[in-house]
């Protein structure tokens, strides 16, 4: 993959008369302010913007934040400001002329750029040193493509709500709306956006609560509690929805599914989501669930995230080392905790959304250690795609399977 194929390509010379604009958000991100929250505000304070500057504006303010360290790379100068950092990466990246890029980033002496490739993984990639050693040890030979995914956006992909429509009715019916769609390589219910970004919130089609926006490798973790029409389910961090809103569907609206999450927002989010989904056997739990004997629980734990950084331009660089090993106390507590709550030959799945072993697989060793009434499935057995199950786990990747990363384990409580 070459992650900078698609910088080649974008409207960089509505950029025109932009530099000081520009240079004051990147400043902003820089700084430690989020992209996503500087692109929004400047795009809210000047409306008046074409549709094109508005992209090349997102996509400087956005590149910018990411490519910094590989910017500073080429130009010597890891301190660089701002309006260096655009032309190094509207001539070094994206192959404007020098004296193109110059104008459109307000330099009026344009320095020479190194040609050799960076020396190292974090600079070509363009981590934090200490992030891309994990990545190394993480992913070993795969480390190189993993981070060249991390560098590009992601797909958008959508769930089909089943009970109220099938996949291909809903590919259908997005096309009838303008969408074209592709059915996921690995979810059944899984569809992915071809073409430019839908505004997908407009669309009658999920106003009418026949799909939700979920990552693929999201909706594995979902599928893999295998939740049935009749059971009690427990979704023990329940956050908006996402995965609550699939554990739904799957049990036919049939059945006690609760749902708790300590965000109390999160939680009236979910109940919007639930209301538009049309299911009524969703019931939001505002304490922290006790005394249950489910025959499912899914712990979709707080993580470290590393699994979703292509989702966010500038998430590596505002994360410590720390993130590693920060998680790991509550992840531990909270898989004790769900596993009193499944009743005997119950099914317990533990799940993050990040590429760590001391929050996945050595966290699970661990519990298994400890409690020897529970033991390790095969996750998705007969159904999930051997491409996504490693050493016994789920465990998928963007530069895999085009998903985020994510983890699961799946567990069975004795009889």
């Amino acid at each position: 993959m070459d992650p900078l194929a698609r910088l080649r390509v974008q409207p960089w010379h509505a950029l025109a008369g932009l530099a000081p604009l520009a240079s004051d958000a990147l400043a902003r991100v820089l700084a430690g302010t989020p992209a996503e929250r500087v692109l929004d505000r400047t795009l809210r304070d000047h409306r008046h913007l074409s549709r094109s500057q508005r992209q090349a504006l997102k996509e400087a303010i956005f590149n910018v934040g990411l490519w910094r360290r590989r910017l500073g790379y080429l130009l010597g100068r890891p301190d660089a400001p701002a309006s260096l950092l655009l032309y190094a990466l509207l001539h070094g990246l994206a192959g404007v002329p020098a004296p193109e890029a110059a104008a459109l980033a307000g330099v009026e002496a344009p320095p020479e750029l190194a040609t050799a490739e960076p020396p190292s993984l974090a600079l070509r990639a363009s981590l934090p040193d200490w992030l891309a050693d994990h990545f190394s040890q993480e992913w070993g030979p795969e480390a190189e493509d993993f981070c060249a995914h991390l560098n590009v956006p992601g797909p958008i992909t959508l769930r089909v709500n089943s009970p109220r429509t099938s996949r291909e009715a809903l590919a259908w019916r997005l096309r009838q709306e303008g969408v074209e769609t592709r059915p996921g390589a690995w979810s059944p219910l899984a569809l992915q956006v071809e073409g430019p970004r839908p505004n997908l919130y407009a669309l009658p089609s999920l106003q009418q609560g026949l799909f939700e926006v979920q990552d693929e490798g999201s909706q594995l973790l979902g599928l893999l509690v295998e939740a049935r029409p009749g059971e009690t389910v427990l979704d023990l961090c329940a956050g908006a929805g996402g995965k609550t809103l699939l554990l739904g569907a799957a049990m036919e609206n049939q059945g006690r599914l609760l749902a708790y999450d300590p965000d109390a927002e999160r939680l009236d989010r979910l109940m919007q989501r639930r209301a538009r989904a049309g299911l009524s056997n969703v019931h939001v739990l505002r304490q922290p669930p006790a005394g249950l004997a489910a025959d499912r629980v899914l712990v979709d734990a707080p993580c470290s995230e590393l699994g979703s950084l292509r989702r966010g331009p500038d998430l590596r660089f505002l994360m410590p080392p720390s993130v590693l090993i920060d998680c790991v106390p509550a992840q531990r507590e909270l898989l004790a905790r769900a596993a009193e709550l499944v009743r005997p030959g119950g099914r317990l799945v533990y799940a993050t959304c990040t590429v760590n072993r001391a929050e996945n697989q050595e966290l699970v060793a661990g519990f298994l250690r400890q409690r020897r009434d529970f033991r390790l499935l095969p996750p998705g057995a007969g159904w999930l795609a051997p491409a996504c199950v490693q050493e016994g786990f789920l465990v998928c990747a963007p530069h895999r399977h085009g998903t985020d990363a994510f983890f699961a384990a799946v567990l069975e409580r004795g009889q």
